[in-house]
């Protein structure tokens, strides 16, 4: 399924199954990330001649498109970051530090990714508030009674839409509900539910909502933080310098609108310019044809990893999942059987996955991690079962 539309496969026997990591980029990203160098290139809002007009213009056009593209409500609720991680870092310090006090909690899921629970570890010890996680189940569910830890004292959720290590989807608009109940905002990663699933903002209602462009077959270097209005307003800039501000003196300096007040400097327009065709090309698709396609093949992989007695798997045993399978091979560390698989084209992932707390719950140190994109084939999940009867011939005479 549109497999010749991205350059690096299409012509190449790899089988790149790291899609959770980054994903890879179609022509049509490619060709308008150089368009844009090519034909435009110069410093938004900073020039009135045409080509800085013109890369403003693109700037704007980009921003409309992700509001459109998630459902908010307007486009200055929209701030375009670097990455994720410079996101939830913006709100931790922007927000957090400025609205978490001594003896509150902040809440999270044990299966958060580093990025969005080191920065809540930050402003639990700055504020000396209390850090409280929800835990999971055998089926790597969250505990239906883990959810009373969300109580009056809750100031902050933050909770992943998808978890990067298991695949399960969170029921966040639940959780949204009910931490608006007891007076808490949310933080929504949907970094790995991005690509996947249309995201619908105005439902899930969410205070924040953070995601990369990379993984959505976007370039690197450029995030998206959604923000509701009435919440940005109330905030200091994160990064000051040029571009983010009003007036400046001598003494002091007066801060521009949403959402020139959180983009402190130069952005990265041609990656912003590559979000934004991205998004056009995910729509041309159909976010109900990806999902259908997609858990066709996670099935099929699911099957055919059942068939293989020497791997242990670790993903919901319901359809509360997307395209993330993490496993490993009895008896063989994660990074060995993943050096093995790339030997034969296999690209996968191995290690902790930035979810360190999860995989100790869990009782693993690491694990290999595949995921899928709806440019995988069944012939990719065959040559990494292929790969894997390699890894066993290799080291099973080892740990039998």
């Amino acid at each position: 399924m549109n497999r010749e539309d991205f350059p690096l496969i299409s012509n190449s026997d790899i089988a790149y199954l790291d899609n959770a990591a980054t994903s890879q980029k179609p022509k049509c990203v490619i060709d308008a990330v150089n368009d844009y160098y090519n034909n435009i290139n110069a410093n938004p809002h900073r020039g009135t001649y045409k080509l800085s007009e013109e890369a403003t213009k693109k700037l704007t056009e980009a921003r409309e498109n992700v509001r459109r593209f998630i459902n908010a409500r307007m486009s200055n609720e929209i701030i375009f970051t670097k990455n994720a991680t410079e996101a939830f870092n913006l709100i931790a310090y922007s927000y957090g530090l400025e609205n978490v006090n001594e003896g509150d909690e902040i809440v999270l899921s044990i299966m958060e990714h580093h990025s969005n629970l080191v920065p809540w570890q930050m402003v639990s010890s700055a504020k000396n508030a209390k850090l409280k996680y929800l835990y999971v189940d055998d089926n790597y569910e969250i505990f239906e009674s883990e959810l009373s830890k969300i109580t009056d004292k809750t100031k902050i959720v933050a909770i992943t839409y998808v978890s990067n290590v298991t695949g399960v989807v969170n029921d966040v608009r639940k959780i949204v509900k009910l931490a608006h109940e007891k007076g808490a905002i949310v933080v929504l990663d949907a970094t790995q539910a991005v690509a996947h699933v249309k995201i619908d903002q105005q439902k899930i209602d969410a205070d924040f909502v953070v995601f990369s462009g990379h993984k959505m077959y976007a370039p690197m270097g450029v995030g998206v933080l959604y923000g509701k209005e009435k919440l940005l307003e109330n905030m200091n800039p994160f990064i000051y310098g040029g571009d983010m501000i009003e007036y400046v003196y001598e003494e002091n300096a007066t801060f521009a609108a949403l959402p020139e007040r959180f983009e402190a400097g130069t952005q990265n327009v041609g990656a912003i310019v590559g979000l934004s065709k991205a998004i056009d090309y995910l729509e041309k698709i159909g976010f109900d044809n990806i999902e259908k396609y997609e858990n066709e093949l996670l099935e099929y992989t699911k099957q055919e990893l059942k068939k293989l007695d020497f791997v242990e798997t670790y993903y919901p045993s319901n359809d509360n999942h997307y395209g993330i399978i993490s496993f490993n091979v009895k008896g063989v560390h994660a990074h060995d059987a993943s050096s093995i698989l790339n030997s034969y084209d296999v690209c996968v992932r191995s290690g902790n996955h930035c979810a360190q707390p999860f995989l100790r719950k869990l009782g693993l140190e690491s694990t290999v991690r595949m995921s899928i994109s709806f440019y995988n084939t069944k012939e990719d999940i065959d040559k990494m079962v292929v790969a894997l009867k390699k890894v066993n011939d290799i080291f099973g005479k080892y740990v039998r």
